[in-house]
């Protein structure tokens, strides 16, 4: 066991307290050791800007109580995996987690950053201490350190230099004296609002109005953005990019000063925010369950996936032809079973586990699958492909590979194929031209899902979403139907020819073809779309900007970031 994970069984008579550094706002900037904690927790402590980083982790049945600013109100929303309490401002958090942990309770008290550097969980710590509470401290990544490393900014190099932090809020005339004659980086902690006046401190203090500057705003998430400038200019900077004045001038900021935060060396290692999707609200017509790593990959490029199902699977009218095929899987009667889908292999899996069955009875029958995300739902079941396509991954792809019947070598001529009610009969023609007899099954209806909530329909409508990844006609057909058609700013990307025909038919202009029918290879396309339309922007001089801010009113809506 790491010596610096906790023995699961071990108990305390007084609970238990982990102060838990949550990172600076990217979920994936979580350690190993935090996700541990959150899994064992019983009381959850966190603030509002990272409940939602942490709470995923946290087991079923957690309560979880959402630490406020001081004055505001303590109330958060509960999921079913919680419960929510209305909780005291952050001046009395030190109580909440000492009542909690006297109850024997294991409590995680999660900040933004890293405990160390936070000030009123030392208060806490030293109050847990003077309590006789046992306590432990796991880290997370700063702000101060993790927000630059997201904006390209680095804060040392080969010739060394030193490196400086400074919080504007509490940093006394000695702090800036010091900093401002010092030639080292300085990583100054503040608001939108508070830039300008820090930037006159160190002017003030000796350091050049020339000196180069770098400011970030809700750093290592996908609404990050920075501005370069120079100690001298970031006011007007701010003015003539409309930044400031706005109503969320209160925002915090990392502000990077020294060479290191030149705009030359950031073109060059500005690895987030060159993203190709970045900050993309991209819309997924389908459910969480099979958009999962479809969502990985727009996250990967940058983009924020945004999952709604258009269709809804439901069982068969008549449930006797498939528990009819399921027992002729059993009882030697097929030589193949062949899957076209994801929610196929769910259909035959549920009614295995119906009879008390699971992936040892399809040994001795070769098993297809059309294609990668089928075949990965398979191995999960416990089940290996024998047959996916090679080239296209289609039921056209699919008949490509398919052997023929050979009386010789195949004992049983008859394959099961479990699909959709409203399949096509390309694959149950061409196995019939192989030679081979198809018991063609409705193993599950697709039905259309019902409305998304207002809000996403008004972001459909609206031009709210910047791109739409559609991946066969009926996810057009019934996204139109259920939410309204796309605003014509939004970037529509289809799977195929027949898909960008029912696209077009519904009067939607298609700007992406995938170049072959697989969901990855989309999102790939999609991405290239978004490289080649960010690379223009560069070229031309102009800003770069998401589809979504074309759209009438975007723009007055851009000052405030």
């Amino acid at each position: 066991m790491s010596p610096t994970t906790s023995d699961p069984s071990a108990t305390w008579a007084t609970g238990h307290v982990t102060f838990l550094g949550a990172g600076p706002g990217d979920p994936g900037l979580l350690t190993l050791r935090a996700v541990e904690a959150l899994a064992r927790a019983d009381v959850l402590i966190a603030e509002p800007e990272v409940l939602d980083v942490v709470r995923t982790h946290a087991k079923a049945g957690v309560t979880v109580l959402g630490a406020e600013s001081p004055g505001t109100p303590g109330q958060t929303a509960a999921d079913d995996a919680s419960t929510a309490v209305v909780v005291p401002a952050l001046r009395d958090c030190a109580n909440l987690v000492m009542e909690a942990a006297r109850g024997g309770k294991r409590v995680v008290r999660a900040v933004s950053g890293d405990p160390g550097l936070d000030t009123d969980a030392a208060g806490e710590m030293l109050a847990c201490a003077a309590g006789g509470v046992s306590f432990e401290v796991v880290p997370g990544i700063a702000a101060a350190v993790g927000v630059p490393a997201y904006a390209g900014v680095p804060l040392r190099d080969a010739q060394g230099t030193d490196v400086r932090f400074v919080d504007a809020r509490t940093a006394s005339e000695r702090c800036w004296t010091e900093v401002g004659a010092s030639d080292g980086t300085v990583v100054v902690s503040t608001t939108l609002d508070a830039v300008a006046a820090a930037a006159g401190e160190l002017v003030a203090a000796g350091r050049k109005p020339d000196t180069p500057l770098t400011v970030t705003v809700a750093g290592t998430t996908t609404r990050q953005r920075t501005w370069s400038a120079t100690l001298g200019t970031i006011a007007q900077t701010f003015k003539q990019a409309k930044v400031l004045p706005s109503p969320e001038g209160g925002r915090p900021v990392i502000a990077v000063v020294g060479e290191r935060s030149a705009a030359a060396q950031r073109d060059q290692l500005s690895w987030f925010e060159s993203k190709p999707l970045f900050g993309w609200k991209v819309l997924v017509p389908r459910t969480k369950e099979q958009a999962a790593s479809l969502s990985d990959q727009l996250t990967s490029y940058g983009a924020v996936p945004h999952e709604v199902p258009t269709i809804a699977v439901e069982p068969p009218r008549t449930p006797q032809q498939m528990e009819r095929a399921v027992k002729g899987l059993v009882t030697g009667r097929y030589e193949w079973i062949a899957f076209t889908s994801v929610n196929a292999v769910k259909a035959v899996r549920e009614k295995f586990e119906e009879y008390g069955l699971d992936a040892r009875a399809f040994a001795g029958i070769k098993v297809a699958a059309v294609g990668e995300q089928t075949a990965s739902a398979l191995i999960a079941f416990g089940v290996k492909p024998d047959l996916v396509p090679s080239g296209e991954q289609s039921a056209a792809g699919l008949l490509e590979d398919w052997p023929p019947y050979d009386p010789v070598f195949d004992p049983i001529d008859r394959v099961f194929l479990p699909r959709a009610d409203i399949a096509t009969e390309t694959l149950v023609a061409g196995l019939i031209e192989l030679g081979w007899e198809v018991d063609d099954v409705t193993a599950y209806r697709t039905v259309r899902a019902s409305p998304p909530p207002a809000e996403t329909r008004e972001a459909i409508k609206g031009g709210g979403f910047d791109a739409v990844l559609f991946t066969s006609s009926s996810t057009v057909r019934n996204l139109v139907g259920i939410a309204g058609k796309p605003h014509n700013v939004t970037v529509i990307a289809c799977i195929g020819p027949a898909t960008a025909k029912t696209a077009e038919e519904h009067g939607l202009r298609v700007d992406v073809m995938s170049p072959e029918p697989s969901v990855h290879r989309l999102a790939q396309a999609l991405a290239d779309f978004g490289a080649r339309r960010r690379t223009a922007a560069l070229e031309a001089g102009d800003p770069v900007s998401r589809p979504s801010e074309r759209r009438p009113g975007a723009r007055r809506r851009r000052a405030a970031p």
